[in-house]
């Protein structure tokens, strides 16, 4: 993310211009009009020419004009600042005739020059405002766009740097913990981080304190002949190493929605008098944008953190099963706001059986959170008094129609007893059951239509025995908006789990978790593993 240090457009059409203005006064001695060529004028050259002493510059018929453009009879040029550069001053474009010209024509440009000046450098100026502002908004949009703070922070100090022509810069931000803390951290930007990771953070002195306090802009040609410098010990100044530091430019970083000093933007250079009054608008800027920008990822970062701990609060601990080798995951979405509807449930039966549970409530954040808590409740209430699943999925779907907003939830709900899995879809990814022997089968699939959309769920039967396993998961493990569609993600799925290693241990899970995603998902995943251990049958009856 960049910002035009100079804050300027090129004043390329305004020359144009003028330069069409001119191009009529070379006329031939007879009064008929002499055709003219254009041609870029370098600095070096122009130097070479004549001396710059106004906007237009007249070259006489000399062996000058002769060198550089062989042939010519005379020439204007128009002096362009933005053709310069800083160390060989300006360049131009020159109107060259090649043909013997009335000279009358100097005074009639000279003329037309006077007359547009005043407004080719108004128009100019314009321009060169329109395009700062143009450019601070395009920061401004990339900044309030970023919900990510640490990446937020550094392109705001990237920007702000680039765009005052610092040396170097800094931001210094606050942040508050999960306990309530506040902390400050920072960002740089011109220089590596060790330049800076031995000194202590800036202090709330005579030099720091507008800045941290919220009361201005700070700009010193020379901060270390400010009379508020060199006052604090230890150091009376700049530690010993610090890079050197005359021109010094600060600006507060303040919340617009409560007035909070959100931290300070600090740019330093070697050399005195390298700020102006352009640079403080354009960093007083950036570092709106940055507080604007600021405050709408800490709103997001506390909604999202809150849903998060919401969804982990109403995660089941899973008890201990007998003859069952039993792993779960629940992993948040790692990017964007997609958390909060997952979620999965093992329950321990009345009858000696054990359901198990998987869903999804469709939405997300908190109200996908507080309804997500709402069915699992009610789904562990009615399978506590050893409903079959049919009908337990039946008596939610009939809750939820009671809720005030339309509400869908995909859930599938299976109950193992002895060596037989009994259970039903409510528009659930389906289950997969891998048998001892290495084959996949999937359990439940399409079978009915969500709760909140769906009235009856049809329950099926299938063998369960020892050495078979079931996997259960949500549509984060298979789908993802921007790297793979369902379809896709489910034959990933199974080609992923065929190849791991029978029984899937926690290891397996997050590999296949990891294989999956690449490490990266934008909505929650919730997992459940269940193994139906060898000899347990016999250890069963054994026990009996």
């Amino acid at each position: 993310m960049t910002l035009t240090p100079r804050g300027a457009a090129s004043s390329e059409p305004e020359t144009a211009a003028l330069l069409d203005a001119l191009a009529p006064s070379f006329t031939a001695p007879d009064g008929r009009p002499v055709a003219v060529e254009r041609r870029a004028i370098t600095p070096d050259e122009l130097a070479a020419l004549a001396p710059v002493d106004g906007e237009v510059v007249v070259v006489p018929d000399d062996t000058r004009l002769a060198a550089l453009v062989p042939g010519a009879t005379a020439a204007l040029v128009v002096v362009d600042p933005e053709r310069g550069d800083s160390t060989s001053g300006a360049g131009g474009t020159a109107l060259v005739a090649r043909e013997p010209v009335d000279r009358s024509h100097v005074a009639a440009a000279r003329a037309v020059a006077a007359a547009t000046g005043e407004l080719r450098r108004t128009v100019a100026g314009l321009r060169g405002e329109a395009a700062v502002i143009d450019a601070l908004q395009s920061v401004g949009r990339q900044l309030t766009a970023q919900l990510d703070i640490d990446t937020l922070v550094q392109d705001a100090t990237d920007a702000a740097t680039t765009a005052v022509g610092a040396a170097f810069g800094a931001f210094f931000y606050n942040l508050i913990n999960q306990f309530g803390e506040s902390y400050t951290l920072y960002t740089l930007s011109g220089v590596p981080r060790e330049a800076f990771s031995r000194f202590p953070m800036p202090r709330n002195t005579e030099v720091f304190a507008p800045t941290f306090d919220g009361n201005g802009t700070v700009r010193s040609d020379d901060i270390t002949a400010d009379p508020r410098f060199g006052h604090n010990a230890p150091y009376h100044g700049m530690p010993e190493g610090h890079l050197p530091v005359r021109s010094y430019l600060a600006v507060s970083v303040i919340s617009p929605s409560n007035g909070e000093v959100l931290g300070g933007f600090f740019f330093g250079h070697p050399e005195p008098g390298r700020f102006t009054a352009r640079h403080e608008y354009l960093a007083e800027g950036i570092a709106g944008y940055s507080a604007i920008a600021l405050d709408n990822a800490r709103l997001y970062g506390r909604e999202r953190n809150f849903t998060r701990e919401l969804s982990r609060s109403m995660l089941p601990d899973v008890p201990p099963v007998p003859g069952l080798d039993l792993v779960t995951r629940y992993l948040p979405a790692a990017t964007g706001p997609n958390i909060g509807g997952d979620w999965f449930d093992v329950i321990p039966l009345g009858s000696g059986a054990t359901a198990f549970v998987i869903g999804d409530v469709v939405g997300h954040g908190v109200p996908a959170a507080t309804i997500m808590g709402q069915v699992r409740t009610a789904i562990r209430s009615y399978a506590l008094l050893d409903l079959g699943p049919a009908d337990v999925l039946g008596h939610v779907a009939t809750l939820l129609g009671g809720f005030t907003e339309p509400t869908f939830v995909t859930c599938f709900y299976a109950v193992h007893a002895a060596q037989e899995l009994v259970y039903a879809n409510a528009g659930h990814l389906p289950a997969l059951l891998r048998r001892a022997d290495g084959t996949i089968e999937q359990l439940g699939e399409a079978t009915a239509q969500p709760l909140g959309v769906g009235a009856a769920f049809p329950e099926r039967r299938t063998t369960f025995p020892p050495g078979d396993g079931l996997l259960l998961y949500t549509d984060g493990l298979v789908e993802s908006r921007s790297s793979r569609d369902l379809a896709q993600g489910m034959e990933w799925l199974l080609a992923a789990v065929a190849a791991l290693p029978r029984p899937l241990g926690p290891a397996d899970c997050d590999r296949l978790v990891a294989t999956l995603t690449g490490g990266e998902h934008d909505d929650d995943i919730a997992l459940v593993s269940v193994h139906h251990r060898d000899g347990h049958h016999r250890d069963a009856e054994a026990a009996r």
